[in-house]
């Protein structure tokens, strides 16, 4: 987690996953990522996952995450 200004960012490279393949989720001042790539044959040939706590002066409500181009995803909260 980097503080930049009044807001916090988490990166992650998830540049081998398609879109709907990454998942997202906050509780509890906490960023979950999870990606799973599913083979042709159903099988799962490669995961990523990552957790991180935000401080805990991160506005909840705030929380907003991008995918670039490049397959960067960032997660980034405001400050109180």
């Amino acid at each position: 987690v980097r503080a930049q200004g009044d807001t916090y960012q988490v990166v992650a490279d998830v540049s081998q996953f398609d879109p709907p393949d990454i998942v997202v989720t906050t509780s509890n001042c906490h960023v979950a990522i999870q990606a799973e790539k599913v083979a042709d044959d159903g099988t799962v040939c490669d995961t990523f996952t990552h957790k991180c706590q935000l401080p805990e002066d991160t506005d909840p409500l705030s929380v907003s995450c991008t995918l670039t181009e490049a397959g960067t995803l960032v997660i980034t909260a405001r400050r109180r």
